[in-house]
């Protein structure tokens, strides 16, 4: 092995001049340089744990695009894909840039796309250890061999401590994420949130992917069984791609982000993991929990004196989350690409409870439902929020998909027909009522259901086999393998029938309100994919 932190380089071809440069440290000696410097405290499980401060999430309103000749033309610009002005751009990235010159700097050279046709060289520049050790876990990790001639193609600068001046500088508040596509660099400050690290580079790729290597850039999780196939889980945060994806009797290729290729492989973006870990336990999420180990580095947790974590705590955030590298989980598939797509999910914690446990989609119901991505906020999770909401992320990833929805679920839709892939709905959310009255759904009895469909266990698309939900069209299953029949039915779990209906149509009308923004693009076929039944 080459002793990687004794290579010379240097950032001042970036403008960080005079920097201490700790170049491509190890995951245990960024462990240790964070507990040295006070900014993490060892767990019990060898994990460590940070505080990433005022924003324990994502920053939607503060990410943007620089508006330039590549991006003008070919982004849909909205409340979501927000322009930036390219000069005002180089005057923030000097400042970031001046700030963080004359500090100690944590370097990283990875890469993104397990495909080695697709491969993205990036180099990461952090202002803080665990932040470096983060890009580790969640990047692809190059070989000392390939570090000899490694040539970055993409940067990422991250400045969490530096604060950004809104009149001055162009941007909302104090905090950003801005990407350039003519400069290949991802300018992020003002926030520790690490999620914005990755989630930088994968909207630039949900760029490049599309519009220069047709290729499908997805918002997802994605396994594979002992036959080779395939098996590919959409969802928004919270709604279980990386538990359900987790399967012990099949490998796991990654937990959020891929590409579908022309050629039909399925490949991971990244190389590692970023699990939710609000009530994990160690019964019903063995894999993860066992993944949580000195490596790993635990967000926004709370611990006792002795560094036990309580899972159930959710006083700093909702959005307490684990990094760790796919390595951590036992059951991967190596190198991180499947072959024969053959079953894919939509995911959504339906908070209403009015949506089937599972339902099989017809392709034109299976691209409805991608451009709505539809799941619902619970009361508690968002300030105001006092009963179930229903939200809609085109998609199942709005905030990082840079083309208009349609020229996503186009390159799907058509993939899927190819392919002869069956697509599944799979409501993790609530059942026998709504948030507040019914129950989630046991983790068990999804399992089962997915089980049955990747065994075949669920028969035919015919009547006798599926009963099509009267408000919303879909095909749910009569009786399915290791789960209780009355559970199949969403309406039979609920007390009453007035009340279910009453709820299942505010639901389909917050379904077509939300549809009437694509409505114009999306062709007819695609439209009748939705509800058809209107409540007055």
């Amino acid at each position: 092995m080459v002793d990687t932190n004794t290579k010379s380089i240097s950032l001042n071809h970036l403008g960080i001049k005079n920097a201490t440069i700790r170049y491509q440290l190890s995951s245990d000696e960024l462990h240790n340089e964070t507990l040295k410097k006070n900014q993490g405290v060892e767990s019990s499980l060898g994990a460590i744990a940070v505080n990433t401060g005022e924003f324990t999430g994502r920053s939607p309103k503060d990410r943007f695009i620089v508006k330039d000749n590549i991006t003008k033309d070919e982004v849909w610009w909205s409340n979501i894909n927000l322009p930036f002005d390219s000069n005002k751009f180089d005057a923030l990235y000097d400042k970031v840039t001046n700030y963080l010159s004359g500090k100690e700097v944590f370097v990283r050279d990875s890469y993104a796309c397990a495909d080695k046709n697709y491969k993205l060289n990036i180099r990461v520049v952090n202002e803080f250890p665990w932040s470096n050790m983060f890009a580790y876990n969640m990047f692809l990790r190059p070989t000392a061999e390939e570090l000899k001639e490694f040539s970055p193609e993409w940067t990422v600068i991250n400045a969490p401590g530096f604060m950004a001046d809104p009149e001055v500088d162009g941007t909302r508040q104090h905090n950003f994420a801005i990407l350039n596509f003519t400069k290949k660099i991802a300018l992020i400050g003002g926030t520790g949130y690490t999620g914005e690290i990755k989630k930088g580079i994968f909207s630039a790729l949900n760029f490049i992917l599309p519009v220069f290597k047709n290729t499908l850039p997805m918002h997802c999780s994605a396994n594979v069984g002992k036959d080779g196939d395939t098996a590919i889980f959409f969802g928004l945060s919270g709604t279980g791609k990386t538990t359900l994806s987790t399967d012990p009797n099949r490998s796991l290729i990654g937990d959020d982000e891929h590409g579908w290729t022309a050629e039909n492989t399925v490949f991971n973006f990244e190389g590692g993991c970023y699990a939710k870990v609000i009530n994990l336990s160690q019964e019903q999420e063995p894999e993860i929990f066992g993944a949580i180990k000195k490596g790993a580095i635990l967000e926004n947790v709370v611990m006792d004196a002795n560094g036990v974590i309580d899972f159930a705590d959710t006083s700093i955030t909702q959005n307490t989350r684990v990094s760790y590298p796919i390595y951590h989980i036992d059951n991967i598939q190596q190198p991180s690409i499947g072959k024969n797509p053959k079953n894919i999910f939509f995911l959504t914690a339906d908070a209403f409870g009015v949506l089937p446990p599972i339902s099989k989609l017809t392709p034109n119901q299976a691209a409805y439902h991608f451009i709505s991505g539809y799941t619902a906020k619970v009361a508690g999770t968002e300030a105001g929020v006092t009963e179930p909401t229903p939200s809609f992320s085109a998609c199942f990833g709005a905030p990082f998909m840079p083309l208009h929805p349609t020229r996503y679920a186009e390159m799907l839709s058509k993939k899927m027909k190819d392919a002869g892939v069956n697509v599944w709905l799979i409501n993790t959310g609530w059942s026998g009522g709504q948030y507040g009255v019914g129950r989630r759904m046991p983790l068990k009895y999804t399992r089962a259901m997915i089980a049955a469909v990747l065994n075949g266990d669920l028969g035919s698309y015919t009547y006798e086999d599926y009963h099509i939900h009267s408000v919303f069209g879909v095909a749910q299953p009569r009786t399915c393998p290791g789960v209780p029949t009355e559970l199949l039915s969403p309406r039979a779990t609920w007390n009453d029938d007035e009340a279910y209906y009453k709820t299942a149509f505010k639901l389909s009308n917050a379904f077509r309100h939300n549809f009437k923004q694509f409505e114009d693009i999306a062709s007819e076929d695609i439209r009748r994919g939705g509800p058809q039944r209107y409540a007055f």
